[in-house]
């Protein structure tokens, strides 16, 4: 018997396993009833407003204790509002300089963040788009306006409640980094973009799949509150390797 074997053999008699064979991929994650599949669909077409609202307030005390706040507004001139009255009360933590850099999204856009920034001399940085992703002078001028922005600003595909998770896809116009860089994020996303939990995403995401719609990109970023870590001591500390501040402006309107 090798080494490698004798290992083996130990691991699973410890876990009372017996035989070399591994278990299929449709064995260990079979396929889900098509019925449920489609109930499943189904109910998140038909949810009313209130139980849109009722997501939003679970989200909001879930969110509570991993030190994100979620604010509910009506419009995105509201939104808009928030991030403008948190561009004012922040300072950056590095710089000296406030600068912001968001993404290029049709709900970003309609802030028109630019335009309320401007009688402050804010300037607002936005991603390069498809035009600009093989160009290597714009992209790198990005990231050096992303590393000196102290607020980032991004959309999000979803946002699951019991957990309190943002979901985002990464597309051109809407790196990673904004999300990452800057030490405080706010995410702007509308009321029906709340789902209940990681089931119900992965229904509408295997829909995506089987439509031939986006489905997956390159990345898929999953985030619970802001960066923290309690390796030292067990001290929880915030911004450890990204944002300390995480803010969720959700439209309702």
């Amino acid at each position: 018997m090798t080494a490698r074997r004798q290992f083996m053999h130990t691991v699973q008699a410890a876990i009372g396993r017996r035989g070399t064979r591994a278990n299929r991929f449709e064995d260990i994650f079979p396929e889900p009833e098509t019925t449920r599949v489609a109930d499943r669909l189904k109910t998140l077409s038909k949810r009313s407003k209130k139980q849109q609202l009722e997501l939003l307030s679970r989200l909001t005390a879930r969110g509570q204790p991993l030190n994100l706040k979620v604010v509910a507004v009506p419009d995105p001139g509201a939104a808009a509002e928030f991030i403008a009255g948190l561009v004012h009360a922040r300072e950056p933590e590095w710089g000296g300089k406030k600068q912001i850099a968001a993404w290029q999204h049709p709900l970003i856009a309609q802030l028109e963040l630019e335009k309320v920034l401007q009688p402050d001399g804010i300037p607002v940085m936005l991603a390069p788009g498809d035009g600009l992703q093989n160009q290597s002078e714009p992209v790198g001028r990005h990231r050096e306006q992303v590393v000196g922005s102290f607020i980032g600003v991004t959309a999000a595909d979803y946002c699951l409640a019991d957990t309190a998770t943002l979901v985002m896809r990464t597309r051109p116009g809407q790196p990673r980094s904004t999300s990452l860089v800057p030490s405080i994020h706010v995410a702007v996303i509308r009321l029906n973009q709340v789902l209940a939990d990681l089931q119900e995403f992965y229904t509408v995401l295997r829909g995506d799949l089987q439509s031939g719609r986006e489905g997956l990109t390159n990345c898929l970023t999953f985030i619970s509150g802001p960066s923290k870590t309690g390796d030292i001591e067990l001290v929880m500390v915030h911004g450890a390797h990204g944002p300390r501040e995480l803010n969720i402006v959700v439209v309702t309107g």
